[in-house]
């Protein structure tokens, strides 16, 4: 079912959604949204057709805390489908071609007490694979989950993400993949009256990894806050998109994503895109990316964009930046007997600091910083 015209859109309004992978044209690279996109490398999902699955992912999960449960539903449950509505090709492919989706429930009024922790497990890259996530955050709930993906997959898959009224969320996904997954996946956030989710999105592994992350609001008061980590080593692609859609009066949002890279071929994209409706008065946005080189040979492109349709807004802006080191920083920790590898070590830790501390979970937040840790040294930065 196409919800709008194919033709090719003038603002994000117009753009083309479907749950039809065939009402999508076939990708060239020069569509815009692709355009940054090494279309090769996302292997079968560029072409693929939804019944081509032959592959899996597994999820895992311990012991679950009161008030949040988790289970398998089928396609025809009347939530899937309902939050997000696929924006391109391969979101369309995946919602196609999973047959089942996980349901996450948390409980209205539930203060959830610890985080929850799910991990999407892949077994293998060969054959394609299709996931579906619905999480379900009932009214004035609270809760941290994370969705940590791991093992090698080259998977396309789509999460849809419900705050009800009053609720608050963190999200926090992890793509820590080997080394030749493959991902694209579209996040979909859509908050009630008063409801705040904030969403940490981590990125370290796999050979290209591309995520696009939409948010919508429906009622005042929401509230969104997402934020980006991630680190491109010699040969990764790491893309990074969001769409954040103000649709309702006197709602929030800010983005702040910050990358580092290093190696020959290394490479990150991050285009963040925030459209202000007509009706959208009182809003208030602002969005920022930085992106740190360690070294020759690597790129990073950085694309914020704003779409404003009125002009009673409380604020609005954008901000990109790209360099190497601090030259000042270096020299103010080596003239304090540091030496030079170490004073960089430091110096990107702490570019990440503030982002890694968004994270409320102290183990995550130490492993994470571990991994930056040991892919410097790897590199003798």
């Amino acid at each position: 079912m196409t919800t709008q015209a194919s033709a090719p859109p003038s603002t994000k309004t117009q753009a083309l959604r479907s749950y039809d992978v065939a009402d999508f044209p076939a990708l060239t690279g020069l569509e815009e949204e692709w355009r940054f996109t090494p279309l090769k490398r996302l292997r079968g999902l560029v072409g693929g057709d939804p019944q081509a699955a032959s592959a899996t992912v597994r999820h895992e999960y311990g012991d679950l805390p009161s008030g949040v449960t988790v289970e398998r539903i089928t396609k025809d449950d009347p939530r899937v489908g309902s939050v997000l509505t696929p924006v391109d090709r391969v979101s369309a492919l995946a919602y196609g071609g999973a047959d089942r989706a996980l349901l996450v429930t948390v409980a209205p009024d539930a203060v959830v007490d610890r985080p929850v922790t799910l991990r999407v497990v892949g077994d293998g890259v060969e054959g394609l694979a299709f996931g579906h996530t619905f999480v379900e955050v009932g009214r004035f709930a609270e809760v941290v989950l994370v969705l940590e993906h791991v093992g090698s997959a080259t998977l396309a898959d789509n999460v849809e993400v419900s705050v009800a009224d009053g609720a608050k969320l963190t999200l926090v996904t992890v793509a820590d993949w080997a080394a030749d997954a493959v991902q694209a996946q579209h996040v979909k956030i859509r908050l009630g009256r008063d409801a705040k989710v904030s969403h940490v999105q981590v990125s370290l592994g796999g050979d290209l990894v591309r995520q696009y992350t939409s948010v919508e609001y429906t009622g005042r008061g929401g509230e969104a806050e997402l934020y980006g980590v991630y680190f491109a080593d010699g040969g990764q692609h790491l893309e990074h998109r969001q769409l954040v859609d103000h649709n309702v009066p006197d709602c929030r949002s800010y983005v702040g994503y910050r990358g580092a890279l290093q190696g020959d071929d290394a490479r990150t994209v991050w285009v963040g895109d925030v459209l202000i409706r007509a009706e959208a008065t009182g809003t208030d946005t602002y969005e920022i990316n930085r992106n740190l080189l360690l070294s020759d040979g690597a790129r990073a492109d950085s694309v914020p964009n704003l779409e404003i349709e009125t002009g009673e807004i409380a604020g609005a802006g954008h901000a990109s930046a790209t360099g190497r080191f601090d030259d000042e920083q270096l020299f103010y920790l080596m003239a304090r007997g540091i030496p030079e590898g170490e004073a960089r070590r430091l110096v990107v830790r702490g570019f990440f600091a503030e982002l890694i501390n968004k994270i409320p979970v102290e183990e995550l937040r130490e492993r994470l910083g571990d991994a930056i840790e040991a892919r410097l040294a790897k590199a003798g930065a």
